[in-house]
């Protein structure tokens, strides 16, 4: 689907992964954040990662995002929380941004494995930009919570292999040198705000623009999607954040 597509189906969205504002700071304190860290947060959406961190632990940061629509979303998100002067939000391409500079504490990619060709690929960008040591890579990503038959895969515009189980997430992980040390998973409730929360937005969006260039392609997404999620998804299909660092 097109990046246009998700800007609208999540329009009335601040966090653009299934976990609720609970889930999210829960992260927060497993990773034990504190005053004086930096974070990067690689294809960070509108910000609500880096701004409801910034404000309860004091941490600064950069976000990179390629949405038009999404970066003011976060300069806006991180003055009504008063923390503009601790967080900056850059356009551009998340995978092209300089990572090299080893000067992060926290880097994060929360849902967006795509911006290095797969898990294995992210991480290896991503370890560039954290300074080692007890420096922490978050990275959000899909699993199968079985394994599920091929039209689920299918259905759900994934190929079987782009995602694994859980303990073929690890597999992963310890492939690039990185250490599972927690993780947040996402569980029905939170997946089905995330996927349902969608439906009522697009439905809106389609009766205020019936007429609009992309309301053919939001209409078939809306269908695929409510059918893909009700029949496969949310049996088949887990997501959660994983918190690594370097062995």
């Amino acid at each position: 689907m097109s990046l246009q597509y998700h800007e609208i189906s999540e329009a009335r969205h601040r966090i653009l992964d299934p976990f609720t504002d609970d889930k999210l700071m829960l992260l927060g304190e497993v990773c034990r954040l504190r005053m004086g860290m930096t974070m990067l947060d690689l294809a960070c959406g509108k910000g609500e990662t880096l701004c409801r961190w910034a404000q309860k632990w004091g941490i600064t940061g950069v976000g990179v995002d390629i949405s038009k629509v999404f970066i003011p979303a976060a300069r806006a998100r991180a003055q009504e929380l008063g923390v503009a002067n601790r967080v900056k939000f850059v356009e551009g391409d998340a995978s092209q941004y300089p990572q090299e500079q080893h000067e992060f504490d926290i880097v994060s990619c929360l849902g967006a494995t795509w911006i290095g060709g797969g898990l294995v690929g992210t991480l290896e960008l991503m370890k560039k930009a954290v300074k080692g040591g007890d420096s922490l890579i978050l990275v959000g990503e899909p699993y199968w919570i079985e394994p599920p038959p091929p039209e689920a895969a299918d259905a759900l515009g994934v190929a079987d292999e782009d995602y694994t189980s859980l303990i073929g997430t690890l597999d992963r992980i310890e492939s690039v040198g990185l250490e599972l040390i927690e993780m947040v998973l996402a569980d029905p409730d939170s997946w089905d705000r995330y996927e349902a929360g969608q439906w009522q937005t697009i439905s809106d969006w389609l009766r205020e623009n019936p007429e609009h260039h992309l309301a053919p392609e939001m209409r078939a997404g809306l269908a695929a999607n409510q059918r893909a999620y009700l029949q496969y998804g949310r049996r088949y299909f887990g997501w959660g954040v994983f918190v690594t660092r370097p062995v």
